[in-house]
This record gives structure tokens, sequence and C-alpha cells, in this order.
């Protein structure tokens, strides 16, 4: 039993150490002055930025794949008028 406590009020002590380091870091964040704040808030940027060019890029594939299929019922029509022609240029020699 007394072994069970003495880990209990190790493990207690422990907590309450990593819950003061959390404050610590919660606070430093707040500080935009500090080291971890100023990496956190390029990060924060950095990332909204990435999220900006996806987007974008989602838009340009999106365009891209429109422009496509315009590309290949084009091709389809012209394929199908060269046919055409061809039986044509056929029948007149």
């Amino acid at each position: 039993v007394a072994a069970l406590q003495d880990e209990k009020n190790s493990l207690m002590s422990e907590n309450e150490s990593m819950n003061d380091r959390l404050e610590q870091l919660d606070d430093s964040l707040d500080d935009p002055n500090t080291v971890v704040a100023k990496k956190y808030f390029s990060a924060q940027l950095q990332l909204e930025q990435l999220q900006e060019e996806n987007f974008r890029l989602e838009a340009a594939k999106d365009d891209y794949r429109v422009h496509c299929e315009d590309l290949e019922k084009q091709l389809i029509e012209l394929q199908h008028r060269n046919n055409e022609l061809t039986s044509l240029a056929e029948e007149s020699r």
C-alpha cells in the first residue's frame, strides 16, 4: 500500500509539473514576441497560404478538366468529319 501511495504521489507530482509546463506553453503562445509564438504564427500563415494555393490549383484542375472534355468532343467531331470527307473523296475518285 505504501509503495502504491508513493507511486500515486509521484504521478500526481509529475501531472502537476506537466500541467504547469502546459500553462507556460499556452502563455508563450499568447505573447507574440516569444520564439514559440513566432514559429506558431509562421506555421499558421504558411498553412493558410498552402490552403489558398490548394484551392487555386483545384479550381485550375477543374477548368482544365472542362477544357479537356471540350477538346475530346471536338476531336470526335473532327474524326467523324474526316471520315465523311474521306468517304466523299473515295466516291469522287
